[in-house]
């Protein structure tokens, strides 16, 4: 008999349909936002499942869905997924790198630009009839090209960015990073290492691409906001809860940065009021990664990694991402 997986969200039908071939799939083709103990109930008697980046996978849902063995994320953060939990439980997990590097580097790139060039700000004053003639100083901004930028986490999507500040627009780069990189790769990108400090308070433009976790929480908060530069802008296309929100609110309505571009929120979809009330801010609904190639190329990566842990597909028993391989015995 087929095993049974559930696909939490919707995705691509021709995935969904693909994945019928080697399983029993229940699937989410209105992509009703569930609870947790919906999705609990949905999981039960499930081998596997196919989530986004939403889907809360802990220890208690764990606990109530013991025929789990396959936990697979179109997404590349897995702050959703308590891993070690999963682990304990001996139930595999994977996410989506690299497949999304660079469509989320341009995304963040343009972020970068239309904040720091007033782009959503000037079309909201054009849509609404005020542009009635030409000035000087009508929305200028900050230059891009030659201006100093700032890269907060230079993992894969950093260093993407950096390469386009760098030999695209001719940008100074300064990194801080947990670990610098070689010499080698930094002489590539055109990227020196600083501290955070030093960071914040020589960034021109600032980009946050961190990984999310307990010890990055309001990485960039109140304190840190007060280094940067007044004329600095700060795009943050990490997750949510990397910057304080609530911080960034009071700073651009007091203009002690110049403007920011945030693609991700704390508690979204819910957006804290503060930013909904500033001109000086450019809002998107976490979307870096959505290029329809990319989107299907995360969507087509997780259910490689589903069939594999499961036995099936051209990888089957070999995960391509997995994130704990060392459970892999433990289901043989």
């Amino acid at each position: 008999m087929k095993p049974r997986v559930l696909v939490a969200r919707a995705v691509f039908p021709d995935i969904v349909e693909r994945l019928r071939s080697h399983f029993v799939v229940h699937d989410n083709p209105g992509d009703d936002a569930w609870s947790q103990p919906e999705l609990i109930a949905r999981l039960q008697g499930h081998a596997g499942v196919l989530v986004a980046g939403t889907e809360r996978i802990d220890a208690a849902l764990l606990a109530a869905c013991p025929t789990l063995r396959a936990v697979c994320s179109m997404a590349v953060g897995y702050n959703n997924i308590d891993l070690p939990a999963c682990t304990a439980a001996g139930v595999l997990v994977s996410n989506a790198p690299d497949v999304l590097t660079e469509t989320t580097a341009d995304f963040g790139f343009a972020l970068m630009m239309a904040t720091a060039r007033r782009i959503t700000e000037s079309e909201h004053f054009l849509r609404a009839g005020r542009w009635t003639h030409w000035s000087y100083d009508l929305f200028a901004g900050a230059d891009v090209h030659g201006a100093t930028l700032g890269v907060l986490g230079m993992g894969r999507i950093g260093q993407a960015i950096a390469r386009r500040g760098a030999l695209g627009f001719g940008m100074p780069v300064l990194y801080h990073n947990r670990s610098r990189l070689d010499a080698a790769i930094e002489q590539q990108l055109g990227a020196s290492w600083v501290g955070k400090d030093q960071l914040l308070q020589r960034a021109d433009h600032l980009v946050i691409v961190v990984p999310y976790s307990p010890a990055s929480h309001h990485l960039v908060g109140a304190a840190e906001l007060a280094l940067m530069k007044p004329t600095a802008t700060l795009t943050n296309i990490a997750r949510g809860g990397v910057v304080d929100d609530a911080a960034l609110a009071v700073a651009l309505r007091e203009r002690r940065i110049a403007a920011a571009g945030l693609d991700v929120f704390e508690g979204e979809p819910a957006v804290h009021p503060g930013l909904l009330g500033v001109p000086n801010v450019v809002l998107t609904p976490h979307i870096a990664s959505a290029s329809l190639p990319t989107r299907r190329a995360m969507a087509e990566l997780a259910a490689r990694n589903l069939m594999a842990v499961l036995g099936q597909g051209a990888d089957a028993g070999r995960p391509p991402t997995a994130l704990n391989p060392e459970v892999l015995p433990l289901r043989a």
